[in-house]
């Protein structure tokens, strides 16, 4: 059985990525799925149930007869479209957070496990950094540079730096004393070669595989910043903004914080079993027990 196969055997893989598969599905085709503006407000329709229908007012001043499949917020603001829309900026969160996190950590990695010099002082820059807790540090840095969707993925992606950062280092340290790296090194071949030909290809598999619980930690810091009001502006729909807002209104009003967080949930739970699976498979000793 190849990897692939043996990866899909598992249930908890396959509940990740028809899970994650889905939700990038509704992100890509929110401008179709989501029935009106998530940004339009109708006083009219404040807080109403799900299932009421109606004239509700666009931002251009028309009207259009619509149906709340979720319901309102307090704003009169459609909860489906707002939590459609949101799935769109949380996992674009994710994912730029994560790519982000790799680029920079798996670079300083690669350095300081190649270089004992610059492994010296970089490493205990890393250790200061993992000193402070991560969403600590993510509020001061939003706090500082302003609430934008490229400062928040910023700010999130610092604290998980040092972690990828650690990771990198630890594997390079044991493969530059592999021969196939010896012998590039005997024959002259020129630094950068070496890391990015010789090494980054063999350190490929557990970024992959980090980078996943990195983009799951990201969708979940993302929501608590907003929940917090500390994350993106309320006029940008995503679903820790959805749930502050409907925090206030909860006894009441359950629904604006659940229908959210039913979507947020899945998402995180099926980007972490899909990195489980994927770090299962590519960790060799696993192989070796599963033949």
């Amino acid at each position: 059985m190849n990897n692939l196969q043996r990866l899909w055997a598992n249930g908890s893989v396959q509940f990740g990525v028809v899970v994650l598969g889905a939700m990038i599905c509704v992100a890509l085709l929110a401008p179709f799925l989501g029935t009106v503006d998530p940004s339009a407000m109708d006083s009219n329709f404040i807080n109403k149930a799900v299932g009421v229908s109606g004239q509700f007012a666009l931002l251009d001043g028309s009207t259009v007869p619509h149906t709340f499949w979720l319901g309102t917020d307090s704003f009169g603001r459609d909860l489906y479209s707002r939590v459609v829309y949101g799935t769109r900026v949380s996992l674009w969160v994710g994912a730029c957070t994560a790519v982000l996190a790799l680029v920079l950590g798996g670079g300083m990695g690669m350095l300081a496990g190649y270089f004992r010099t610059v492994d010296a002082v970089l490493m205990r820059f890393m250790d200061g950094l993992m000193a402070i807790p991560a969403i600590l540090l993510a509020i001061a840095l939003v706090a500082a540079l302003g609430a934008t969707i490229s400062t928040v993925v910023v700010a999130i992606a610092i604290p998980e730096v040092p972690r990828v950062t650690r990771l990198v280092r630890s594997l390079v340290l044991s493969l530059r004393e592999e021969p196939f790296v010896e012998a590039a090194r005997a024959l002259a071949t020129p630094t950068h070669i070496i890391l990015f030909r010789h090494i980054l290809p063999n350190a490929l598999a557990p970024l992959i595989v980090q980078g996943t619980f990195v983009a799951a930690s990201a969708v979940l810091t993302e929501a608590i910043l907003s929940f917090l009001g500390l994350g993106l502006p309320p006029d940008i729909p995503t679903w820790g903004n959805i749930m502050a807002e409907g925090r206030v209104q909860f006894s009441q009003y359950p629904g604006n914080v659940l229908y959210p967080a039913l979507f947020l949930v899945p998402t995180v739970l099926a980007v972490n079993l899909l990195g489980d699976g994927l770090r299962d498979v590519l960790d060799p000793k696993f192989a070796r027990r599963g033949t």
